[in-house]
């Protein structure tokens, strides 16, 4: 059991490196992006499914909240969380509309898409996209391995270097939370 609890952090940790080590300045350029759109008075949209659906409602909470310093709520919706609209649609429409409909009625121009999806296959991800795209939105994906079909409709990819869901999954989070603090930095302490 032990050879299996330090394996999991040891293999995490070397991902997550060698992630950092290939996507540093890119990290700068979207935390850039999101920075300006919430000058702009603009807003995140986040979708993903699963796990990737809770670390959207995570990221989502860390700009409206607080993520380390004390500062105006930020704006950041997860689409990921209203179990009406997404189940009204899934009904009336298809499961595979969920976000593309809400991208559809809350976008507006000028605002940021987020896709989280550890395969980038998933049918309703990139429906959202291709709604983001339609609507000439940044799209950023997070993703891992090659990054599917989504990363065709990606105006910047984060891939994990791994096929292993759970440590893409903790990839992801780690980008979140530099992505926030490089935001907060930016916007709050004159960077």
């Amino acid at each position: 059991m032990d050879q299996i609890i330090r394996e999991a952090f040891i293999d995490s940790a070397e991902i997550k490196r060698k992630f950092a080590q290939t996507n540093e300045s890119k990290i700068e350029e979207v935390a850039g992006k999101i920075v300006e759109a919430f000058k702009r008075g603009n807003k995140l949209l986040l979708f993903g499914n699963g796990g990737s659906a809770s670390d959207c409602q995570h990221i989502a909470a860390e700009f409206v909240n607080r993520f380390k310093i004390e500062r105006p709520p930020l704006p950041a919706i997860a689409l990921t969380t209203d179990t009406s609209i997404i189940t009204s649609i899934g009904n009336d429409y298809d499961f595979s509309d969920i976000f593309a409909k809400q991208i559809k009625a809350l976008a507006s121009e000028g605002d940021i898409v987020i896709a989280i999806s550890t395969s980038g296959n998933s049918p309703n991800v990139l429906k959202a996209m291709e709604a983001g795209k339609k609507l000439d939105l940044l799209t950023i994906l997070f993703s891992g391995g090659n990054g599917g079909k989504a990363l065709e409709l990606s105006d910047y990819t984060f891939l994990a270097p791994t096929e292993d869901t759970p440590r893409i999954q903790e990839v992801h989070i780690t980008l979140a939370h530099v992505l926030c603090e490089m935001v907060d930095f930016k916007l709050f302490k004159g960077a």
